[in-house]
């Protein structure tokens, strides 16, 4: 039985992803960070084993590899899943810097703490019988297109873009394979999660009020009406298992318009579809 470890599994596509995989005989170390969202997934499949894994938290990462490692008994770890991380939206010329932290501590070095911990049972150590792992990192499209009023989280996604490539080519050595997995809309919680988290509009005084409103109904849209989560976790099982896996996955929905051609397009021309979606105009001289 191959053994995977989801990060961030308490909702969205990682809860998705854990069940998923679960259904098709991995067995699953799913990482939360409270044990009372460990116990829906416990009940969905006995191949579900919920681990505390608040990323951030050294303890919590060293612990998760002792009890992983310990489940492996001398055998490699197939794949480690990044995807905890968090999202909120304002504008980056008075966002908090804190919160704006608060993104690169979750979403870089959160990724970065467990993927070096777990690192040694992907293939780093060589004592380890069977084959090297996978590192499969969730992005996002912004990982790629920055958008306004995400631009914390965008930033956070374009680095483990980096991230994810620099490990592709330096543990080459090892075996271990680094993919990214960047989705457009789907329909997860995250959206809902940062519009409670902006509860009361901190910005409804900025000269971007009405914009950050349109771009925030444009969010919650999309987190109703995106891709079904099963669609990413399928991709997440492709891109763990496939024989030549590419090096990037782009699930995007209606793909040519909101990702293909923007990335084809001059920037200055995808900055003035911004400004006219959300109602921003340029001042003139």
């Amino acid at each position: 039985m191959k053994t995977v470890v989801i990060t961030g599994a308490s909702t969205g596509i990682g809860r998705t992803a854990a069940e998923y995989l679960a259904g098709k005989g991995w067995r699953v170390f799913a990482g939360v960070r409270k044990e009372v969202d460990g116990e829906p997934l416990k009940a969905a499949n006995e191949n579900i084993f919920p681990i505390l894994l608040d990323v951030t938290k050294p303890d919590h990462v060293d612990a998760a590899v002792e009890i992983v490692k310990m489940a492996l008994n001398g055998t490699k770890l197939a794949g480690l899943v990044n995807n905890a991380g968090i999202a909120n939206m304002g504008p980056l010329a008075l966002q908090p810097l804190d919160q704006i932290e608060a993104h690169f501590q979750v979403n870089v070095f959160g990724a970065l703490r467990a993927t070096q911990a777990f690192a040694p049972l992907l293939g780093m150590d060589e004592t380890l019988e069977g084959k090297p792992g996978r590192i499969i990192n969730i992005t996002s499209v912004g990982g790629r297109l920055a958008s306004p009023f995400l631009g914390a989280y965008t930033a956070t996604k374009h680095a483990m873009e980096s991230v994810t490539d620099s490990f592709r080519r330096e543990l080459i050595i090892y075996g271990i394979d680094a993919i990214s997995i960047g989705p457009g809309a789907v329909k997860t919680p995250i959206w809902d999660k940062a519009e409670k988290d902006n509860s009361g509009n901190p910005y409804s005084n900025s000269p971007w009020a009405k914009s950050i409103e349109k771009f925030s109904d444009t969010m919650l849209e999309g987190g109703r009406t995106g891709l079904e989560p099963e669609e990413i976790a399928e991709t997440i099982e492709k891109a763990l298992t496939a024989k030549k896996p590419k090096a990037r996955y782009a699930p995007v929905p209606d793909k040519l318009t909101n990702f293909t051609l923007p990335m084809l397009l001059p920037k200055r021309v995808v900055d003035r579809f911004f400004w006219k979606s959300f109602g921003m105009q340029p001042k003139q001289d």
